[in-house]
């Protein structure tokens, strides 16, 4: 099936803030061919996002973000400050590269010196319509570091550089609990020795 065995009904704009949320009644087929009655659904529609796992190979380690983040206050984790990888938004016509060498210089100051692409995915297709596309970029780590972050987006960002071996164990502590980190740090676990031998 595919966009064709969907129909929109009526639409209707509830919120026009910071995330753009709106409310749809739909109809769609049942996977026997028949058209499901009506049902109402709201999303969010946040669009294309682009996500950096950064990594240095002389150094074997992995550059990432601490931020503050309303989601995680609300879902009372440990806390709202949120061990992250770098991640940006998609502006109309932008490359996806591009968005992943100028969100790595905002977020961690840092220069890609080499990008290999990873995912193309949906984050949380049940109520949100935010694609991620995924990068892992080669950096030099040993200049990364401070506080960064855009004044007038509201960013506080402080910058860790953490050994592999830091971070995956981390991961596997709970410190590590965002669904983009947790895919960027599951694929360097596969890929590391390959990406060293390509990049050393």
């Amino acid at each position: 099936m595919n966009e064709h065995d969907v129909r929109i009904l009526r639409h209707e704009r509830l919120s026009d803030g910071h995330l753009k949320l709106e409310a749809y009644e739909i109809e769609h087929r049942r996977f026997d061919g028949s058209w499901m009655e009506k049902i109402r659904r709201e999303v969010v529609r946040r669009g294309a996002a682009v996500a950096v796992m950064l990594y240095d190979p002389q150094r074997d380690t992995v550059v990432l973000i601490e931020q503050f983040r309303i989601g995680a206050y609300m879902a009372k984790r440990s806390s709202p400050w949120l061990t992250e990888i770098v991640a940006g938004l998609v502006e109309p016509g932008e490359d996806p590269a591009a968005v992943a060498r100028r969100e790595t210089l905002e977020e961690a100051g840092c220069e890609i010196l080499d990008l290999v692409p990873l995912y193309d995915y949906i984050v949380t297709p049940g109520c949100l319509d935010e694609t991620v596309t995924m990068f892992c970029g080669r950096v030099d780590s040993s200049k990364a570091g401070g506080h960064h972050g855009l004044a007038h987006e509201g960013e506080d960002i402080r910058v860790m550089v953490k050994s592999f071996d830091e971070a995956w164990a981390e991961l596997h502590a709970g410190g590590l609990d965002n669904s983009i980190a947790v895919i960027g740090m599951l694929w360097l676990k596969i890929n590391r020795e390959e990406l060293r031998r390509r990049w050393i």
